[in-house]
């Protein structure tokens, strides 16, 4: 027998059935509720409120006050539906009474109500006294039939309100649920009996029924709290129990101490690594050494050294006298890393080559053959590396690069690169923005995660300014002088083509005006990425060697492009990016000595949008604006980040539990611990099944890397 069903009295197989079962769920309720993704009996239960309306006070009618919200106890004396003149609205009108005094209380688009009030007059009225048409009237907001039972599922108390649809009220989901909550009690509770009574949570059908029922807004806290918590205990188990089967599942030579080669690369640097890089490269180390692949993601700001700590890891692979991959998003990235690291490399003596789709047949055929042979020690690609008939005669070490960008069966391919005895190499993921700790203990809980959390000394903030459309001609005269100084700048657009609906900035229509107008006499040049590959790279190596001053560009250029003479950035349409993004375009301007700007142009934007622009502009921390961008972005697209197919969270907030989030990880760390060591083994045997119900087995639905 399942641990799930061992429970005495329990019989969660009733929470199964169609939810069509439930009294007064007809066949078009039925159909209306599938339509919110509740099928069984159990869903329905577990369909909870997002917010719980406050209860009003209950007056007499004779001492209503105007706009006051109050709940009424009375009784229809008679009632009537005419229709409005201009807009041919029925209206109920109703004269209702207690004894005190009468009043005439008024519903729009309701008449269905006036044969109901007609047989069972006795009701419950939330609203307000209102003056219309020089009269006073009771403009009701919410009604309760009270009939022979006199109870009140949408007036009295703290009202649920739910998740509903365009043709599926609120109020027939109160009112079903209030029929389907004796089975309750069959719901299974997965959280340990000491874990509760340590954390004092009820039982999950109590914690569950005091969702939908409290009777004070303290309970209905607690319930959701005490379901958020398991929720995320869940997750937490899922990420850690993967993480475990990665280890235990897979098998990676370990690389014994590092050597000349990287204390060489190390020396050549003409900077000293950050004490964030030293203590990094030290985590990697500890990974390296290891029988099981290192899954490591690394993250840290624009700037912070990222690069050098992927070239010491693929030189690490290199000097066991095997070969490393660093697999990047774009050919434009791709070249980046190709010219950086072969810069860095060759003069070690370590043979750099480049795999990319665009190359001709032949060249990819001469590459791929080195690769087979052990001809080259470092490839960098893109989704070429995996696309093509790519064999390593020995790959330990794999960098992934952007690691977001690619589908999670091309982050795959490149893992899955086993040799002859069924090892695997060793594996970098890399984030060119900061995670937050939200996101790296959910999305990414079964990595081992890596922080750049210093910038190299000498580093200057880049000075941001809005710029409004009076404003502009200045900005381009300050763009102008700097030219003349012999720095170069960067424009940013956000479309390649015109578009009327989203009112931005054309690049080639930007390039063309630029070149004959504000920038003229200056070499301008176009890059997007609709643009033939040869003419990526020409223009690229043009603008990095200083034959172009101006490069008009869409977001291509957002990550890797490393000119340090480029002492500004310009960025039109600003509104139409992200945090993140910005920050990352921000972040190809100030890697030199000289002071450096970045302008964000806009229009008269509604404040919200100037809120997020001013604080882009205020700070320079990247951290601070990935915390800010996932305020901003909310729930809905937060499992985007990783590409999976994991639905969201439907009790936790990622945002609002944070605090939780921690707690329920450090549970889940302590419980996989003592069933490891032969304690609490039934525990984690229940905790696990929950987690595999919950998020898939394995977390199949939350796609791995």
């Amino acid at each position: 027998m399942s641990a799930l069903t061992s429970k005495v009295g329990l019989d969660p197989a009733r929470l199964d059935r169609p939810v069509g079962v439930v009294r007064g769920i007809g066949k078009t309720t039925e159909r209306r509720l599938r339509g919110l993704g509740i099928e069984t009996v159990g869903r329905l239960l577990l369909h909870l409120p997002f917010r719980h309306e406050p209860p009003s006070r209950i007056a007499e009618v004779g001492s209503l006050c105007t706009g006051e919200e109050v709940t009424l106890r009375v009784r229809v004396v008679d009632c009537a539906v005419r229709e409005t003149a201009r807009r041919r609205v029925k209206v109920l009108e109703a004269l209702v009474c207690d004894d005190t005094g009468s009043v005439l209380a008024v519903w729009y688009n309701q008449a269905y109500l006036e044969a109901p009030f007609r047989e069972h007059p006795e009701v419950l009225l939330k609203g307000a006294l209102v003056r219309q048409r020089g009269a006073s009237t009771f403009l009701v907001k919410r009604h309760e039939i009270l009939g022979d039972v006199g109870e009140s599922h949408h007036v009295l108390g703290l009202i649920p309100v739910y998740p509903s649809t365009a043709d599926l009220s609120v109020r027939t989901i109160r009112t079903v649920l209030h029929h389907a909550a004796p089975e309750a009690r069959h719901l299974v509770d997965p959280l340990p009996a000491r874990l509760r009574a340590r954390r004092r949570y009820p039982a999950k059908s109590e914690a569950v029924l005091s969702c939908h029922f409290p009777t004070s807004l303290r309970e209905a806290q607690r319930a959701r709290e005490r379901l958020a918590f398991e929720e995320l205990l869940l997750l937490q188990v899922a990420v850690l129990k993967e993480r475990q089967a990665q280890r235990e599942g897979r098998r990676a030579r370990g690389l014994v101490a590092a050597g000349r080669l990287t204390e060489d690369f190390l020396a050549t640097l003409p900077y000293r690594p950050t004490a964030a890089q030293t203590r990094v490269i030290a985590e990697i180390e500890s990974d390296l050494v290891q029988s099981f692949p290192m899954r490591r993601l690394l993250h840290g700001d624009v700037g912070s050294g990222k690069t050098m700590v992927a070239a010491y890891c693929l030189l690490r692979a290199v000097e066991q006298g095997a070969q490393g991959a660093l697999m990047a998003p774009t050919e434009v990235l791709a070249d980046q890393h190709y010219m950086g690291l072969a810069a860095q490399l060759e003069p070690l003596g370590v043979r750099v080559a480049l795999l990319k789709g665009s190359l001709t047949a032949a060249e990819r055929r001469r590459v791929r053959a080195a690769l087979q042979s052990g001809g080259v020690d470092v490839v960098v690609g893109t989704h070429a590396l995996i696309q093509e008939e790519v064999r390593f005669r020995d790959l330990r070490v794999a960098v992934v690069d952007e690691q977001h960008r690619f589908g999670v069966r091309q982050r795959d391919a490149i893992l899955a690169v086993e040799d002859g005895e069924g090892l695997w190499p060793h594996t970098l993921h890399m984030s060119a923005t900061p995670i937050p700790r939200t996101l790296s203990l959910t999305l990414y809980g079964d990595l081992d995660v890596s922080v750049l959390d210093e910038m190299p000394a000498g580093r200057r903030p880049v000075r941001t300014r809005i710029v409004f459309a009076d404003s502009e001609a200045r900005m381009w005269e300050f763009v102008r002088a700097q030219l003349a100084r012999g720095r170069q700048a960067y424009v940013v657009c956000p479309l390649i083509e015109e578009s009327e609906t989203l009112q931005s900035a054309s690049a080639r229509r930007t390039f063309e005006e630029l070149s004959a107008g504000e920038l003229a006499g200056f070499r301008v040049r176009l890059l997007h990425g609709q643009l033939p590959p040869a003419e990526k790279v020409a223009a690229m190596a043009a603008y990095t060697v200083g034959e172009v001053d101006v490069l008009v560009s869409t977001s291509v250029i957002e990550v890797g492009v490393d000119v340090a003479n480029a002492t500004v950035m310009v960025i039109m349409g600003a509104r139409r990016f992200g945090l993140s993004q910005l920050h990352q375009l921000r972040g190809r301007v100030g890697r030199g000595v000289e002071d450096s700007y970045c302008f964000l142009l806009t229009e008269g934007e509604d404040e919200t949008v100037l809120e997020r622009l001013a604080l882009f502009a205020r700070t320079n921390d990247g951290f601070e604006l990935a915390e800010a961008d996932l305020l901003g972005r909310g729930e809905g697209q937060l499992f985007g980040e990783r590409q999976s197919g994991m639905g969201d969270l439907e009790v936790a907030s990622l945002i609002r539990d944070r605090g939780l989030l921690e707690e329920a990880r450090a549970e889940a760390t302590e419980l996989l611990a003592l069933a490891d060591s032969g304690q609490a083994a039934a525990t984690m045997r229940l905790l696990t099944e929950a987690a595999e119900a919950r998020f898939g087995r394995k977390m199949e639905l939350m796609e791995r890397v």
